[in-house]
């Protein structure tokens, strides 16, 4: 499976290599040789602005500039460590974005008080996760998360963390890949109209089929594992449509969809601009290659016991 993924990513790569990145001479929204909508370049989508409307700020839709001015200065100022801690990296390192272009004061617009719509049951099962977690935090290496263990890190749809937040777009008449920096997973998404896996195939970043609905890319993901943690709560039922539209040479919005019953009181959408990256090259994100943390936070806790 990994060196057919590989093999395709070639592909891939090879005829974004051969073909020119725009057709010439036209008019609206820019288009690939073969006459798709062209997404392809490498986009953040990094933003200060939050998955979910903080509840002090109530029913208020949309900062101020003012405000927004004020959340985008504060990250860029050194924090002293918390108590305790072994230290982490300075502002230089870090890639949070900004308040999104649109100042909305979250991601979701809908339900239109900007909050995750979870069910009583949910919000049970993230309670005891929690204490669960306060109580064993390194009982074994599962008791850690997906990105201590080098599997997943933002997810599928992604959501922004303090750095590495940029995706790379390829495209094909047959394919789309989409490769996002951390931790170097690639999407290889076909556009045939091939059906879904079999429901007993689960993956970690799903299942993913796209369609082209006008100038939108359309992507449906769904089969996700038992075992796979988005950045919200979520099951193996959950299912995610992502849709992609190129609005500026330099910009695509982004909007996606995420269903699943057995969370959700009813499904919940999310809006996120993603600006190009010039000249911004994605390096490959080694996490296993010398990835002390996991053995020695297992060490240390077994000390710890002793």
């Amino acid at each position: 499976m990994q060196k057919r993924t590989l093999s395709v990513l070639a592909g891939l790569v090879g005829v974004a290599m051969l073909v020119p990145p725009f057709a010439v001479g036209q008019d609206g929204p820019l288009k690939t040789a073969w006459g798709d909508p062209d997404l392809q370049g490498t986009w953040s989508y990094a933003s200060l602005t939050p998955l979910q409307r903080p509840t002090s700020m109530a029913d208020k839709e949309f900062f101020t500039p003012e405000e927004a001015a004020q959340r985008n200065y504060s990250v860029t100022l050194d924090q002293p460590d918390a108590p305790g801690s072994v230290g982490s990296y300075n502002a230089l390192w870090f890639d949070r974005g900004e308040v999104s272009s649109d100042m909305r004061t979250s991601l979701i617009v809908d339900p239109p008080d900007g909050r995750l719509p979870v069910t009583a049951e949910t919000q049970r099962r993230q309670t005891e996760q929690r204490e669960y977690a306060q109580a064993h935090p390194a009982d074994s290496w599962v008791d850690r998360t997906n990105w201590d263990r080098c599997i997943t890190y933002h997810g599928v749809p992604p959501i922004s963390t303090g750095y590495n937040n940029s995706v790379q777009i390829l495209q094909t008449p047959t394919h789309v890949a989409i490769r996002v920096e951390n931790i170097h997973d690639v999407r290889i998404i076909p556009l045939d109209g091939r059906p879904q896996l079999d429901d007993d195939i689960r993956q970690w970043n799903g299942d993913s089929r796209a369609r082209w609905d006008g100038d939108t890319l359309v992507v449906e993901t769904a089969n996700y594992s038992d075992q796979t943690v988005h950045r919200f709560p979520s099951s193996r039922n959950t299912k995610a449509v992502e849709r992609y539209r190129r609005v500026a040479e330099d910009l695509i919005e982004t909007e996606f969809t995420i269903e699943d019953a057995t969370v959700y009181t009813a499904p919940w959408t999310a809006v996120r601009p993603m600006p190009r990256l010039d000249d911004y090259i994605i390096y490959e994100y080694a996490c296993h290659e010398g990835n002390y943390a996991m053995s020695n936070i297992l060490m240390s806790e077994r000390s710890a016991e002793k």
